[in-house]
């Protein structure tokens, strides 16, 4: 039983949507080591927030949307930011923000035919974020020379591809799924 109440854990998850613009901000003006530090801290953030809600048994309708949501915003700022100085290739970051823009999309069209959404992450989507998490961080100390890998950045950008792909696909094929299941009277 979900309860609606603000708590501990959903004022980790605003605090991790809140620091999106600050950590795009860093990245854009090229302060990498800050970005690093405060990225870093938002992706510890996503587990803890986790851990305090399973621990505490303080899950919330609100933390349900407002986790994902905050993670969706950190990876996507994160990315355009790294997109636009060239830590990242441009088709990952399309990649990326893409998958994340067709989630949202497909929930707000269940919404719009009031068709309830059970709001639990898969597991694939769990790796797919970490992957996405630990690569974004990677290329942030990359770019401060903190883990320097010849040819990493490419290999692991393929990795984020793969679990992209596969997250997302996985997605649209229950959203179809649902879709199927739903009685839509069209005018």
């Amino acid at each position: 039983m979900m309860k609606k109440t603000m708590n501990i854990p959903n004022l980790i998850s605003l605090a991790r949507l809140l620091s999106v613009p600050l950590i795009a901000s860093l990245i854009l003006s090229r302060q990498l080591f800050p970005a690093f530090l405060l990225f870093a801290l938002a992706g510890l953030s996503d587990a803890l927030d986790g851990f305090f809600a399973r621990i505490f048994k303080a899950r919330t309708t609100l933390g349900a949307y407002l986790d994902p949501l905050a993670d969706k915003a950190l990876l996507i700022g994160v990315y355009a930011a790294l997109g636009k100085i060239g830590l990242i290739d441009f088709w990952v970051v399309i990649l990326v923000v893409f998958r994340d823009v067709l989630i949202i999309g497909g929930i707000l069209l269940l919404f719009l035919f009031k068709s309830s959404i059970d709001m639990k992450p898969l597991m694939v989507s769990k790796i797919n974020t970490v992957v996405q998490l630990t690569f974004a961080l990677f290329l942030l100390g990359q770019g401060e020379a903190l883990l320097e890998i010849p040819l990493a950045n490419v290999y692991f950008g393929y990795i984020v591809a793969l679990t992209t792909v596969l997250s997302g696909a996985t997605y649209v094929k229950l959203g179809f799924k649902h879709f199927n299941k739903m009685s839509v009277n069209l005018p």
